[in-house]
């Protein structure tokens, strides 16, 4: 659709693509769990959940409570994980039905705690182990007090066990992912041996999914995949973007030769050359790594790089060599060109460039 300002258009019917597609690497049997942390990963999150839904998720996944709470408050009853709850927000989770990750000794009892004096029976849990991520988790050293403490908490239950991979998506790092995964079934094994029930397991990402299928488990994870980025080229060429930045053209100069654009004058024209404001900067989530010919933009099909530093609200391109004219649009990602493409060119990852964009760029949803 044609933009008369800044927008990120959100296409569900890619979403709905890119989950068939992922889903069609694994059994039948096995779960999914849908990661919609950081409003999407920079979509729309309540959008996302509720296509998701309806495609047929069984567990959505969420970084902090308040992601959770903004989910119920749109309608979402699916379970959701919490990922990385903060002692202070344990009422928040239950209170929402939130399931906490339980990841070390000291949110364990902060949560029990809370579920107590809540008067709470059988409240889910999840168990993350630290497999070699070393960011959060019970390591094997943690296993004798987990084995102790869980089975005598009454007033929880452990839903899953599950831990976080490295580096699913290097193949040279084959050893150090397989080893994580038999570390994590021996934990899990060691954990399950005490309870009364068989909690769920689950380790795989995105990448694991295509790269590991014996580490599929009872469930999987799907994050960067379901947005349409499956960490190599491969998988992308299978995958659709869901999300399309789109700037306009707010006024064109004709700049001469030897003349300077931008702050600190930091590009100098070559000839006399044409050059178009665009209406996004740095607080829309274009970082100033994309200044200075590292980023651009799609106007009519043709590439105008940015020229000089990336402002806070506005940025200049070069087109002298596009026929174009101020109110028309202006594409950074999408379809045409990848996130991963450009933030590779500018030394990050499409997941830095995806969540970063700020909440003030309008969010417009297609095929809901």
């Amino acid at each position: 659709m044609q933009t008369q300002e800044t927008v990120l258009e959100i296409d569900l019917h890619a979403l709905a693509h890119n989950y068939k597609f992922i889903t069609s690497n694994i059994s039948e049997e096995t779960k999914v769990m849908a990661v919609v942390k950081a409003f999407g990963y920079g979509s729309d999150a309540i959008a996302v959940a509720k296509k998701l839904t309806a495609l047929g998720v069984s567990y959505f996944a969420v970084a902090y409570a308040e992601e959770g709470v903004a989910l119920r408050r749109a309608g979402i009853t699916l379970p959701i994980l919490v990922l990385h709850p903060l002692p202070a927000h344990c009422e928040t989770i239950i209170d929402s039905c939130l399931e906490p990750a339980i990841y070390s000794k000291k949110i364990l009892e902060d949560f029990l705690q809370t579920a107590q004096k809540k008067q709470q029976k059988n409240y889910p849990i999840h168990i993350k182990f630290n497999t070699g991520l070393n960011r959060l988790g019970f390591g094997k050293e943690d296993v004798p007090y987990l084995r102790k403490e869980l089975p005598k908490a009454s007033s929880l239950k452990v839903a899953s066990l599950f831990s976080h991979l490295v580096a699913s998506e290097d193949l040279s790092e084959k050893t150090f992912t397989q080893q994580q995964i038999k570390e994590f079934e021996a934990l899990a094994d060691a954990v399950s041996e005490v309870l009364s029930h068989r909690p769920w397991r689950h380790q795989s990402n995105t990448s694991a999914i295509f790269n590991y299928p014996e580490a599929h488990f009872d469930m999987v994870r799907m994050g960067i995949g379901l947005y349409g980025y499956g960490n190599s080229e491969a998988i992308n060429e299978q995958l659709k973007p869901v999300a399309t930045l789109k700037a306009i053209i707010t006024q064109i100069h004709e700049v001469q030769i030897h003349e300077t654009v931008g702050y600190n004058r930091a590009y100098t024209a070559k000839g006399n050359e044409r050059i178009a404001t665009l209406a996004i900067g740095h607080a829309d989530g274009i970082s100033r790594h994309y200044g200075k010919g590292v980023g651009s933009f799609l106007i009519h099909g043709k590439m105008a790089p940015v020229v000089g530093n990336v402002c806070m609200d506005m940025l200049m391109v070069n087109v002298t060599n596009i026929d174009c004219e101020e109110g028309d649009e202006a594409l950074f990602f999408g379809s045409e060109q990848s996130a991963a493409a450009l933030s590779k060119r500018a030394q990050t990852i499409p997941y830095e460039l995806l969540t970063g964009i700020s909440q003030r760029v309008k969010r417009v949803v297609l095929g809901a």
